[in-house]
């Protein structure tokens, strides 16, 4: 999904303590699709889920995984996408037949007795009922979130632009390209991960990848860098067939324009290139919105995750005393700080 422009793109690996006392504007449904991926039975594929049959495994990533960012100074704020632009539909009804089959495979994996997780991963769907206890879960934790007028990352991108946060959060490339100054990779899947299909692991560390050193780095402006994008695809259209980041970055270098690239390429999509282009550029966003961090309400979070979703109580109350010790740490050397930085 989104913008694929890894082996051109500079990034730097960082420790999670390293984004400490910083505000990320957090891709939400790039992030909970990461939490439907990875937190499922390692065998058969399926989820989470609460004794009414509810899915939690959201949740479970969303409380767990955010308080270990809370722990090491983060400030995140989630950006859940709104209205997708009418050219999409196209992209959202292929990846609806995808997952279908995806589930179909899935379930003929399971009757076989063979590991299944591949199957189940690619049939994740994001309910609006996941949204919505999303969204209340974030709030009992005191964690803000904001409702993008469109897609997610194009508003993060535009709450960095304006300084209220320090740097987008999202495992695809498009805040880049609506020009963030700062795109952070991996922010919620760091740690130790295993390998699929192997008995190996690898530690994965959070990337940041910083607008100004890639312009540098590539000698391109940010116009042309969206070029590169809609040449390589998007979530809008597949791009320009057989063109990858490096043949994009020769055709930029030869044609500068769009417009005279589109002259030496054959664009076959239906959706007009151009029309893609204005849309990275000029993308609808809500200027308004709230960011206020609060401590976390215990007694609603004890009820919603262990009463309301069966979680283990011992677990919950573990990460209360963390995210209130670390309110209260020297990382943070007053609430009034926390808030203000």
């Amino acid at each position: 999904m989104g913008v694929q422009l890894s082996g051109i793109i500079p990034v730097k690996e960082v420790e999670l303590v390293e984004l400490s006392g910083r505000k990320i504007a957090v891709d939400a449904y790039n992030t909970l699709y990461q939490f439907l991926s990875i937190i499922r039975d390692r065998m058969t594929g399926e989820l989470l889920k609460d004794s009414k049959g509810r899915v939690t495994s959201h949740l479970s990533g969303l409380l767990y995984r955010t308080s270990n960012l809370i722990e090491a100074g983060i400030k995140p704020v989630f950006v859940f996408d709104g209205e997708p632009p009418a050219f999409k539909k196209k992209t959202i009804e292929a990846r609806q037949a995808a997952r279908d089959e995806a589930k179909k495979m899935w379930q003929q994996a399971v009757e076989r007795g063979e590991e299944a997780i591949k199957y189940a991963q690619a049939a994740s769907r994001l309910t609006e009922e996941m949204i919505v206890s999303s969204k209340k879960l974030l709030e009992i934790m005191g964690i803000p979130w904001v409702q993008a007028k469109s897609e997610g990352e194009m508003q993060c991108a535009h709450m960095c632009k304006k300084g209220d946060v320090w740097a987008s959060a999202s495992q695809d490339y498009d805040s880049i390209l609506v020009g963030s100054p700062r795109l952070i990779r991996n922010l919620s899947i760091s740690g130790r991960r295993k390998v699929p299909r192997k008995e190996d692991y690898v530690e994965i560390k959070p990337e940041i990848i910083e607008m100004d050193k890639v312009l540098q780095e590539l000698g391109i402006t940010k116009e042309q860098l969206v070029i590169v994008g809609i040449l390589t695809g998007t979530d809008y259209a597949e791009g320009v067939m057989g063109v990858g980041p490096k043949t994009a970055l020769k055709l930029v270098a030869q044609h500068k324009t769009l417009e005279k690239i589109l002259e030496n390429v054959e664009w076959e999509d239906e959706v007009p290139a151009e029309e893609i282009y204005d849309f990275f550029l000029n993308p609808p966003v809500f200027d308004v919105y709230s960011l206020e961090w609060k401590q976390v309400d215990s007694e609603k979070l004890i009820k919603f995750m262990v009463d309301e979703h069966d979680f283990s109580r011992e677990r919950v109350e573990k990460v209360i005393e963390r995210l209130q010790q670390s309110f209260a740490s020297g990382r943070q050397a007053s609430l009034k700080g926390w808030f203000e930085k």
